[in-house]
């Protein structure tokens, strides 16, 4: 397991280990004691959550004010286009903006900390992404800001306009958000 900087503040992708023979592949998709050394953190996981959706589905861009959550991202089927918005005021990535490619194929894992809102793009025919959080689900402190939002300027790659759920549709933009210390 070996963690890369990614351009936002205290996020990582993570590249697993993955031991191959003529039967298959192996990897640990999580070790606690491994991951909280390579993040140099503590983190305490409470919930695991599954999300299963068809090729050009936007989900995003999501966060908990008060009761914050930081994810451990995996693609455990397909392709999506994982992005990340900093929303820490006092970082010096606030603001900014980090997507990458995760997929069944490339078995990445992306570390998304506190203060931070996500999102992803469907890039194969379905996609099944699971993530590990740090706090429980809490719905009247969800908040959405636009996938398209100016300010933040994202390049989504998008092959076509995406489906979008009605929440997500009516999100606010990044000037109207609630950001995090």
């Amino acid at each position: 397991m070996q963690q890369l900087k990614t351009s936002i503040m205290g996020s990582y992708i993570i590249d697993v280990d993955i031991f191959k023979d003529s039967r298959g592949f192996f990897y640990e998709v999580w070790n606690k004691k491994k991951f909280n050394v390579l993040i140099n953190e503590n983190i305490n996981f409470v919930q695991e959550n599954f999300s299963h959706s068809k090729k050009n589905v936007l989900r995003g861009l999501h966060y908990q004010i008060k009761k914050p959550q930081a994810k451990l991202v995996s693609v455990s089927n397909g392709a999506v286009y994982d992005v990340i918005v900093d929303l820490r005021v006092s970082s010096p990535t606030f603001k900014n903006w980090f997507g990458v490619t995760l997929s069944s194929t490339n078995k990445k894992l992306l570390w998304i900390p506190i203060g931070c809102a996500h999102g992803f793009y469907v890039l194969s025919n379905t996609a099944d992404l699971v993530y590990k959080t740090t706090e429980h689900y809490f719905p009247k402190y969800e908040r959405c800001i636009k996938w398209n939002d100016q300010d933040l300027s994202i390049k989504w790659n998008l092959n076509n306009l995406p489906i979008l759920s009605s929440r997500d549709s009516n999100a606010i933009n990044f000037r109207e958000a609630e950001y995090f210390q």
